[in-house]
């Protein structure tokens, strides 16, 4: 099975990512959180940062797009070129009603004869490698009949399936016969992203989908960041690995003199996840989320890591 980091906006950050690649099986993709097309010359300072090579070194790093014109999406690729991508990953999944309200990410997808159009453009327009990353549809999951005749019609080098409509948001359970669909008639190779979050989750659907051999793990990783170990049969990573993980993302940040709040901030989103791992750590959990200063943060972390 390949694995790949699925892009959460704001958290799996350049910085996440060299961390984890640091301390933990290393994923056979990893993907941006998404850049949007502006009119800049170049990349900003910021997704310079994001996409640099030398940020991003012994990974195979994937930009994700996320844009509704052909031109825009171009010109980004032009710019990712420039930095050496050969593949560029489009946004057709994102559910944020932010991002869908502007026709975008999964919002997409409620315009089927515009999306066509938009993807026989930059199939056109490119010769880099553009995969998709997709919701079913935005209202209902019979919508992915046409959305799938659709890409079925490009080269794309391969469609990553969260089978869920965009008014879903992550709530319900993944319609796994529209997945089972894609695998059946899609063109292109398919990855699987969607509620893996434990070994079972993972055992099940390899055996219901032996065939599929890729699978994009989001939420799942950021509670567990040994799950991928675990689902090839080695043991959960133990306190010392998950201190040294965090201990190198809290440096980082903190090295880019974002201020203590902002920093604070990137760490609390990842406890977010990553917390849910200590049930018996509530207490300490509290003390983290209601940190305003380092030294309380650090001893509170101290404590629920190694037990001082």
């Amino acid at each position: 099975m390949k694995y790949y980091l699925a892009p959460l906006e704001g958290i799996t950050t350049d910085v996440y990512r060299r961390a984890y690649h640091a301390h933990f099986r290393p994923m056979d993709k990893y993907f941006t959180p998404f850049l949007v097309p502006h009119t800049k010359k170049g990349l900003s300072a910021k997704e310079i940062r994001e996409i640099s090579p030398e940020n991003n070194k012994g990974m195979y790093l994937v930009p994700q797009i996320m844009a509704n014109d052909a031109q825009g999406f171009l010109d980004t690729v032009e710019k990712l070129k420039y930095y050496g991508y050969k593949e560029v990953n489009l946004n057709l999944g994102c559910p944020s009603k932010t991002v869908v309200s502007k026709g975008r990410g999964s919002g997409f997808l409620a315009k089927p004869e515009e999306l066509d159009r938009f993807l026989d453009a930059i199939y056109r327009g490119t010769d880099v490698k553009i995969s998709i990353k997709t919701r079913i549809g935005k209202n209902e999951p019979e919508e992915f009949e046409h959305l799938l005749a659709i890409y079925n019609q490009y080269p794309l080098e391969e469609l990553i399936v969260h089978p869920r409509v965009q008014q879903d948001f992550y709530k319900n359970r993944p319609r796994m016969e529209m997945f089972t669909k894609a695998e059946q008639e899609s063109r292109c190779p398919v990855c699987y992203n969607g509620d893996i979050f434990c070994v079972e989750d993972g055992k099940k659907f390899a055996e219901q989908y032996p065939a599929v051999n890729r699978m994009m793990l989001g939420r799942g990783i950021l509670k567990n960041p040994s799950l991928t170990e675990e689902m090839e049969g080695k043991q959960r990573a133990d306190m010392a690995r998950i201190r040294a993980f965090h201990d190198q993302i809290f440096a980082e940040y903190q090295e880019r003199s974002m201020g203590e709040k902002n920093v604070l901030f990137k760490m609390k989103e990842i406890w977010s996840y990553l917390g849910s791992g200590f049930q018996e750590g509530e207490k300490l959990l509290k003390k983290i989320r209601k940190a305003e200063h380092f030294d309380r943060y650090e001893e509170a972390v101290s404590q629920l890591l190694d037990g001082e």
